[in-house]
């Protein structure tokens, strides 16, 4: 049972966070563990409507083309991939994602949101010349290649992140995905077997950020982590923002939370149950307030379905993502929500807001 003493230092804190002002770890987690969720919401709705007076709710018709399952790191919350030399790797060929290409552009898509495995051994320039090729071909624009990815690339090619993202920059890349991110915090991505640590992954987002590429931050909870780890978390994004815009950069322009899926995967039968909707709203949340230096916040309907995302939309989130014309990471792992463009359309506009389509980097398109 929460203290008189308690709920007058969560009513003080609430009005600082009112204020804008960054709180510390301790008086985060106590917001979390003991504000009112009504009051969470409230105060991420009115963020967001600061953020964005015009009541809009952006979305993206996109294609997520996952090129390759192939995978050196064993991370044991996925389902996707597969080791070198297992029979049910692949590697699309350039034809097989021109097709795909072509028939999301088919149904009004804007661009690609690429992600494979690390594979250990298609060279730098299968990466870019296929990048090229796309945007030569379809002119779309090219969300494409996680930080895990652009560590893999660097570890088996020998360069540095900037190097790296540099070599993509010029073939054609328009802006990179936050995934791999999970939780930001080693000794729970170290249980899960992530290849790519922290720091690692922060560093590689730093240097695409130097380097004025737009990039998403992302969060994934529900997979054993602690509330401490999930606030570490967005600390580090929250200090990462900070340095890139005082570096005048636009760095992460938005985040988004979603939760683990756990159908066939290898800790799915220590975890078996999905994040509580209740709890997921909450952190969507407090997501939106604590990183108040991140312009725009998604909802993920595909993991907690569209009842829920809508409800997400009165919770901070001024996004509701994509159509997912294509999905296969963790739809592996459980996440079978569909939607159509006119399904999100319907939703924002039965919530009461204004749907303006986007592109990956949340530049606005006339509908």
């Amino acid at each position: 049972m929460t203290t008189a003493a308690t709920a007058v230092s969560t009513s003080h804190l609430i009005e600082r966070i009112a204020r804008r002002e960054h709180l510390a770890h301790d008086e985060w987690k106590r917001v979390i563990t003991d504000a009112a969720t009504e009051d969470l919401r409230r105060l991420a709705d009115d963020l967001r409507r600061e953020f964005h007076p015009d009541d809009t709710v952006t979305y993206v018709v996109d294609r997520n083309i996952n090129y390759s399952n192939v995978c050196f790191s064993v991370c044991n919350f996925c389902a996707f991939y597969r080791k070198p030399g297992e029979a049910e790797g692949y590697v699309l060929s350039y034809e097989e994602m021109y097709e795909k290409i072509e028939e999301m552009i088919a149904v009004g898509g804007s661009g690609v949101l690429m992600q494979g495995g690390l594979h250990p051994d298609l060279p730098l320039e299968w990466y870019t010349k296929l990048l090229s090729e796309l945007k030569s071909r379809y002119g779309i624009h090219l969300h494409c290649f996680s930080p895990t990815e652009v560590y893999g690339m660097a570890k088996t090619f020998g360069m540095s992140y900037a190097e790296v993202i540099k070599a993509l920059m010029d073939a054609g890349l328009d802006s990179i995905p936050g995934g791999g991110g999970e939780i930001l915090v080693d000794e729970i991505r170290r249980k899960r077997r992530t290849e790519c640590n922290s720091q690692e992954w922060l560093d590689a987002m730093e240097a695409a950020h130097q380097l004025g590429l737009k990039t998403t931050g992302t969060m994934m909870i529900g997979y054993g982590e602690t509330v401490d780890q999930r606030i570490q978390h967005l600390e580090k994004l929250y200090q990462l923002q900070q340095r890139s815009l005082a570096a005048g950069k636009p760095g992460f322009v938005s985040f988004i939370p979603w939760t683990f899926q756990p159908d066939n995967t290898p800790i799915g039968k220590i975890i078996p149950d999905r994040l509580p909707a209740e709890e997921y709203l909450r952190w969507l949340a407090l997501s939106r307030l604590y990183l108040n230096n991140i312009p725009n916040v998604q909802v993920s309907w595909l993991t907690v379905g569209l009842a829920d995302g809508r409800r997400g939309l009165h919770f901070g989130a001024n996004d509701i993502g994509s159509t997912m014309i294509e999905e296969n990471v963790i739809s592996k792992a459980g996440a079978n929500h569909k939607a159509t463009e006119d399904m999100l359309v319907n939703v924002i506009r039965e919530e009461g807001f204004t749907p303006v389509k986007r592109k990956a980097d949340y530049t606005r398109l006339m509908n």
